[in-house]
């Protein structure tokens, strides 16, 4: 009897405006009533999710399977913002002829014997139709072979460049780009391949994916390198991918100008500063940014005050060097604050090198691991909104309550946006009151407001753009580029080794990179199988490119 009348006075509050009454303490109570339903409409929906999670994991434990997650028709779409946050531009559309190369021409004449004998020449009608060959180009080279009794050895004509075994340089170019850009299976690239009349097998196409791309994975360096010199800025973001059934995690490192991919067995602090150092290995350096560093971690003053009586300093240390010290002065260091020292004496050490580009600001989501990585941070403004989106009010006057926020807050995001192109002063002073009044003024809805008040500890984070104008508002670039890796996860599964996962970050990165930078993929694969190298690396136009770009203005760098 209790649970019906609990459901009649939720069903009748549902649609109930508390501002319709009239006397003040009587509407609190009923503020404070619905505010319970609210959450405890959550935690119910909380332990329900758990609950089934333990049961499927019961049944799985007995060889049976679990039940089937099928998402509604728009169960992705409610967390996304893009409706929100994108502006309508006008559409141009513009002729294709123009930009199509005509490879022959071909002229066709009218027969003579249909024509009456008053018709007169006027010239010709040009229609371009574009079309394509698929078809093999098998070469029998015939190498000459000399011998020289006096030096006793032969002498052969070498093949031309990029004709290493049984296959040419455009069957390789080909198959990496059908594989890493086209996003197709090895099966069906096999398939491809066989239907031209190429005779090769699957293992010899497995070999040419992943085998002697020693070039290219220098090629990838130089572009992470390159990325990390154009701007004092990066976008950072992560997703899972497998190696022979085991989970690790692939990091997308990115600006407008590259997008690169570094793949790693965790998804911690130190994991991240790997990243940010091209995948090297770190070394510790213990320092007074050290210390700060240590404070900030929230290690304690007792190990703090250790530390430097035991670590040299300003001196470079590895990882088996840094645990051989704390194991012989400091056994009792328990693992999460051992974890926490190794974090900050690698950051220091980051962030004090001079030998390799030291990004200034990371923008990225509110994940833990990213603080402290950088000198500054910024937060993406669509993955913060993201938390809003979660929220499943039950009345009618909490759903408008959250409907208007979700306007000003877009409100706010779309003058930040008109900010960026012509900053002020004096209005990024009025878009900092105007965010600290959204997000301090209270609603009356309990939940919402302690989202607010959560986005509110984030104020210097997500207003970072205020002093920096030229960075984004979201982590797009990254994000966009870790879908680019589940799409390869969904057509490959997984790599099988760690020299396939490697091929896959080196060509993902040169494939994302060429795109941004409007490089033909195919052409330069082509250009640099052959050892042509006509086409510019790309890492040399990231750099030029970002001579032309002030990425760095607000840093007090020229652009």
């Amino acid at each position: 009897m209790k649970t019906a009348r609990t459901c009649i006075l939720s069903e009748m509050l549902e649609d109930f405006d508390p501002q319709a009454i009239k006397d003040e303490s009587l509407r609190e109570a009923f503020l404070y009533l619905m505010n319970m339903v609210e959450t405890l409409s959550a935690k119910v929906a909380e332990l329900s999710e758990e609950n089934q999670r333990l049961r499927d994991e019961n049944n799985r434990l007995k060889g049976e399977q679990g039940k089937p997650r099928i998402l509604p028709n728009k169960g992705k779409e409610d967390l996304s913002s893009e409706k929100e946050r994108r502006k309508s531009k006008p559409h141009h559309k513009s002729s294709k002829q123009a930009t199509i190369k005509i490879d022959r021409e071909v002229t066709l004449k009218v027969e003579r014997s249909q024509l009456p004998e008053d018709a007169q020449f006027k010239g010709y009608e040009e229609v371009v139709i574009q079309d394509i060959a698929f078809h093999t180009d098998n070469i029998k080279f015939r190498r000459e072979t000399y011998y020289s009794p006096s030096q006793k050895r032969s002498y052969l004509a070498p093949l031309p460049a990029g004709y290493i075994g049984q296959f040419g340089p455009a069957v390789k170019a080909w198959v990496l780009s059908l594989y890493f850009s086209g996003r197709m299976s090895e099966p069906k690239i096999l398939e491809v391949l066989h239907t031209v009349g190429l005779q090769i097998s699957a293992g010899q196409l497995s070999c040419m994916l992943i085998k002697d791309q020693e070039p290219f994975h220098t090629e990838s360096a130089a572009v992470v390198r390159a990325g990390l010199e154009s701007s004092p800025w990066q976008h950072l973001d992560r997703t899972g991918t497998r190696i022979n059934g085991h989970n690790l995690h692939c990091h997308v490192l990115a600006n407008p100008l590259y997008t690169a991919y570094c793949t790693l067995p965790s998804k911690d602090r130190l994991s991240m500063l790997r990243v940010l150092l091209g995948g090297a290995d770190l070394v510790f350096r213990f320092n007074d940014l050290a210390a700060q560093l240590m404070e900030q971690l929230a290690i304690t003053d007792k190990w703090r005050n250790l530390l430097p009586a035991l670590l040299p300093h300003d001196q470079d240390l590895t990882e088996n060097e840094l645990d051989a010290m704390l194991d012989a002065h400091l056994p009792k260091l328990g693992v999460n604050l051992r974890k926490r020292v190794k974090e900050a004496l690698a950051i220091a050490a980051y962030r004090t090198q001079r030998t390799y580009p030291v990004t200034r600001l990371l923008l990225c989501d509110d994940a833990p691991q990213f603080n402290a990585l950088t000198a500054e941070l910024a937060l993406c403004w669509i993955h913060e909104f993201r938390h809003y989106k979660k929220l499943r009010p039950r009345f009618a006057h909490h759903v408008h309550l959250l409907q208007d926020f979700g306007k000003r807050f877009w409100k706010l995001y779309h003058a930040i946006l008109d900010y960026r192109d012509s900053p002020t002063p004096a209005q990024a002073a009025t878009l900092a009151n105007t965010f600290d009044q959204l997000f301090t003024e209270k609603s009356g809805y309990q939940q919402l407001d302690e989202c607010k008040a959560r986005t509110l500890q984030k104020r210097e984070q997500l207003l970072m753009v205020l002093s920096h104008p030229e960075i984004l508002l979201h982590n797009n670039p990254a994000e966009l580029g870790a879908r680019q890796r589940v799409r390869k996860r969904d057509v490959s599964l997984q790599a099988r080794t760690r020299e396939g996962i490697r091929a896959w970050d080196t060509f993902e990165t040169l494939v994302a990179t060429a795109k941004k930078l409007g490089v033909n993929l195919f052409a330069y694969l082509y250009d640099r199988i052959t050892f042509a190298n006509c086409l510019p690396s790309l890492a040399s136009l990231i750099e030029n490119r970002a001579a032309l770009m002030a990425f760095g203005t607000s840093w007090g760098q020229a652009p």
